[in-house]
């Protein structure tokens, strides 16, 4: 119940705050406006009023998320693609890119390396600049020990064998793990 409280935004949306925005917005969903077309009309039509203006975002959020409670479910179905969901253009992941094959969770690391007890536990990181600049970072989390390795792409063979290089190039007492 608390975490359910804790959740709870600060303030209402603008659509369960203004009836007419509310009746304006359902009323063009029902002529099969787009919400990209409510919220540009709106716009337009009151260029003085801020509280007459809302984000096409926003009026998706409202029929998709029904808890909101301020469009009805009905309204769903004058939108030009008939799904159920939605997900915010920011949400999308059209390339593939950030999934880890095989990946394991750094909750699973082991006691000894989250305490940084036992010398031989490294963590690394790849971090993509502008220009297509590219380095992994490997730091040994005992000593604080930190490489750093300049990348010419970020592909997955490229990262491996720079990295091989790179350890194969330590002392033995820092490669042992």
């Amino acid at each position: 119940r608390q975490a359910w409280e804790r959740a709870l935004r600060p303030k209402r949306c603008r659509l369960a705050c203004s009836e007419r925005l509310r009746w304006l917005v359902a009323h063009k969903l029902a002529l099969e406006w787009s919400p990209e077309q409510i919220a540009g009309w709106l716009r337009r039509e009151y260029p003085g009023d801020p509280d007459m203006r809302i984000s096409h975002e926003a009026i998706y959020r409202s029929l998709f998320i029904q808890s909101r409670g301020v469009l009805k479910k009905e309204l769903t179905a004058h939108l030009r693609t008939k799904r159920q969901m939605r997900l915010a253009k920011g949400a999308q992941s059209r390339t593939g890119q950030g999934q880890i094959l095989d990946m394991v969770s750094i909750r699973e690391r082991p006691a000894e390396a989250e305490d940084r007890a036992i010398p031989g536990h490294w963590e690394g990181d790849l971090l993509a600049g502008a220009n297509d600049t590219n380095i992994v970072t490997l730091v040994e989390r005992h000593s604080r020990f930190t490489m750093l390795v300049k990348l010419a792409r970020r592909d997955s063979a490229t990262v491996v064998a720079a990295l091989a290089q790179k350890i194969g190039s330590l002392p033995e007492e820092l490669r042992r793990s």
